[in-house]
């Protein structure tokens, strides 16, 4: 009995370790923090680009799991 909860809160360490650090507000990335790149152009638009680490970013999983099936194009008879 002993060991199998040994095992258990073993696995359930290594679970906490593998997924501490990696969700950052973008999503899931190799990093904690991601290097956002800030700047203006030259008619004064703001732009941010984040996210070149990223696996997995939150817009891309909710596009994936939205369920929304392409529409046929055209006739469909």
């Amino acid at each position: 009995m002993l060991v199998r909860d040994m095992i258990k809160f073993l696995l359930f360490l290594l679970s906490l370790t593998i997924f501490t650090g990696c969700i950052n507000k973008h999503g899931i990335s190799a990093k904690y923090y991601s290097k956002c790149k800030e700047y203006y152009d030259l008619q004064g638009y703001y732009h941010k680009e984040c996210g070149d680490d990223d696996v997995v970013t939150y817009k891309g999983a909710g596009e994936f799991f939205s369920g929304e099936e392409e529409k046929p194009q055209g006739n469909v008879w």
